[in-house]
């Protein structure tokens, strides 16, 4: 259990019977009249959805322990992603659910950040940015800007993303995780 006061980002509350939300943001407000709230916004661990929710001041909320590790991407084994614990050197077969749209960026050897709760794979967190290697993409012909300087690109991993008419196969470069946007070239 924990207060409202103690809430931080990243924290995982146990709200709605047992259903497990991320604090994406959080504010507290005082007003000139009236108790002071907490004004959050939560993420669902699971679907995804965001939603708003205000709490009073001081109102206890039960947290869910989080269990986050350091895990390298092995394998992926059917439809499931195989991960080993650096330190125990144990495996854990993760679905593609709990993967999600990190999927798009795993190679062999990442590290991520695998956050398990009561033995549960909840989602697996990605660095920002991660360097990969361009597999395929056209030349880019000076003049074509019909595209707004963008061409697309497929990824080592197969992803699709934009990236400029200047980058070229085999190039290695830096993409956000979370938007897919091309961030720059990597100079090896």
């Amino acid at each position: 259990m924990a207060s409202t006061n103690d809430l931080k980002n990243g924290m995982v509350l146990k709200l709605d019977g047992g259903q497990l939300w991320s604090v994406v943001e959080f504010q507290h407000v005082k007003p000139g009249k009236g108790p002071a709230f907490v004004r959050t916004k939560l993420k669902n661990v699971l679907s995804g959805k965001v939603v708003d929710k205000t709490f009073n001041a001081g109102v206890k909320v039960e947290t869910a322990t989080v269990d986050k590790r350091d895990m390298q991407f092995s394998y992926k084994d059917g439809e499931y992603y195989v991960f080993m614990d650096m330190e125990t050197y144990d495996q854990l077969h993760i679905d593609p659910k709990a993967v999600g749209d990190a999927a798009n960026f795993l190679i062999e050897g990442f590290t991520a950040v695998v956050a398990q709760h009561e033995g549960e794979v909840l989602f697996v967190e990605l660095p920002a940015a991660v360097e990969l290697v361009i597999s395929e993409t056209e030349p880019g012909v000076q003049g074509d800007r019909s595209t707004g300087g963008t061409k697309p690109a497929t990824l080592e991993t197969g992803h699709q993303i934009q990236v400029p008419l200047f980058i070229t196969t085999g190039e290695k470069i830096k993409v956000d995780t979370r938007t897919s946007d091309y961030l720059g070239r990597v100079n090896s």
